[in-house]
């Protein structure tokens, strides 16, 4: 028995025993607190993915690139920790330089002199709440030291305190730069009239507004050349997430069938993916059937309920799909006939797709360029399918901590480089869309198919369906 009852009835009790003033005692007297619960502190949460050697090689690295490239001020945003109700990612080159899951942070590679900064928040806002002190307990950062000697960063300051370091690194004629995400200028960014700038945009925003006789410097190449090529640590979690993605696309194969929607597949894909250990989706699943399959994602996303057809007898229904393990991607591609056997037209088509694939993968090894790989693929394309194969670049894209890693076009190959091949074929006069996609690692002697253990040609796919 609770609430005012409860009340009405000591009272009368205590009244009834010549004990007024113990009952009015009882009845304003506050629920016992909780016990405060304790600081939290980084380490009881995260752990870089790497040893802090790693880490340290690839600012290193970077800091070369840099020197090499002119020097300066390397700035590397973190993300700004906002979430709703997704779990925290941090931005990509932060992560690869740094292994850290802090918010609102700057990180800084003085080329010039050798160093790396790391500004941040003294306190982790996400752990802050003055009504909810028992829930949102805090959780220092700037001083926490035990961060400190994880990170292996060679100094840490307040983030209140960049401004103030960028001016006096400037009055010095130093050069800034930024990775702007593509070759060529440090563009500037308009602020646009609906939606927002991304961290990047909004980085090289604020610099050319409040130091508007600052150089910015384009230091995409460094990074580009950097992150493109994967280190032995790296390459062990990316086959972690071709393995699960594989696993997920055979989950979802096995539910193929007539009158099925295809956020079915979506979700058995996803579940296989978790139970591989995936912690999430790099992208959203692109699982499209019968007319569906000739539009490109991109337009199938412009509507709300466009990607949920239900397969139909005679239909071909392609995934475009991919896992993430221990921050590392994959992005793998099959096309599945939904009633168990593909026509004549569907299996010649999907065989045009299969040899292009086939021919950039005996193209690969170290010294061709991603640019020689597209006179490859369109060599093994017949000549009336030119039109229909809608990828202009190498038929590909590299894939490491997102599945659009910077890359670089003429870069030579070079062992350790993990790119898709993906040769697409939309054909709306006939109505056939066909796709398939690998996981390709460079090595010493060639190419290494991550995504061999998935079959792609026609036979083997229909089996998929009639096991």
């Amino acid at each position: 028995m609770t609430g005012p009852r409860r009340r009405r009835i000591v009272t009368r009790w205590f009244v009834a025993s010549g004990t007024a003033a113990a009952a009015w005692s009882v009845m304003a007297s506050p629920a016992p607190l909780a016990a405060q619960t304790p600081e939290q502190r980084y380490a009881d949460w995260a752990r870089p993915d790497f040893r802090p050697q790693e880490y340290e090689y690839r600012r290193g690295r970077v800091m070369d690139g840099l020197r090499a490239t002119g020097g300066g001020l390397l700035l590397t945003p973190s993300s700004d920790g906002t979430t709703h109700g997704g779990t925290f990612r941090q931005l990509e080159d932060f992560w690869y330089l740094t292994g850290l899951e802090v918010p609102a942070s700057m990180l800084v590679l003085d080329a010039d002199r050798g160093r790396s900064h790391l500004f941040m928040p003294p306190r982790d806002p996400r752990f802050e709440n003055p009504g909810r002190p028992n829930d949102f307990p805090g959780r220092p950062l700037l001083d926490d030291y035990q961060l400190r000697s994880i990170a292996g960063i060679d100094e840490y300051r307040d983030i209140a305190e960049l401004d103030a370091f960028l001016r006096d690194r400037l009055a010095e004629g130093t050069t800034l730069r930024v990775n702007a995400g593509a070759t060529g200028p440090v563009p500037e960014p308009m602020v646009p009239l609906i939606g927002a700038l991304d961290a990047t945009a909004a980085l090289i925003h604020r610099l050319q507004t409040d130091q508007p006789e600052a150089e910015i410097r384009n230091a995409f190449e460094v990074i580009a050349r950097m992150r493109m090529v994967k280190t032995p640590a790296e390459i062990q979690r990316m086959r972690a997430a071709a393995d699960a993605t594989i696993a997920g696309i055979l989950a979802a194969a096995g539910r193929i069938r007539p009158g099925v929607d295809e956020r079915t597949l979506q979700g058995e894909f996803e579940r296989t993916c978790r139970t591989f250990g995936s912690q999430g989706i790099p992208f959203t699943p692109i699982v499209k059937s019968g007319p569906n399959s000739l539009w490109p994602w991109r337009i199938l996303a412009a509507h709300y309920d466009r990607r949920n057809r239900g397969l139909r007898d005679g239909d071909l229904v392609i995934l475009d799909v991919g896992c993430e393990v221990n921050g590392y991607v994959s992005d793998v591609g099959r096309t599945f006939p939904v009633n168990g056997t593909f026509t004549d037209v569907q299996r010649e088509k999907l065989m045009v797709s299969n040899r292009a694939a086939e021919a950039i993968i005996a193209g690969i090894r170290p010294g061709v360029t991603l640019r020689e790989l597209t006179a490859v693929a369109y060599a093994a394309i017949p000549d009336h399918e030119e039109a229909y194969m809608q990828t202009p670049s190498f038929f590909g894209h590299h894939i490491g901590l997102s599945a659009g890693d910077p890359a670089l076009i003429d870069e030579p190959l070079a062992p350790g480089m993990i790119f898709t091949v993906e040769p697409w074929y939309y054909n709306h006069e006939i109505g056939v869309s066909v796709f398939v996609e690998e996981v390709v690692l460079v090595t010493e002697e060639g190419a290494e198919v991550l995504t061999a253990g998935l079959p792609r040609e026609p036979g083997e796919l229909e089996n998929m369906i009639n096991p």
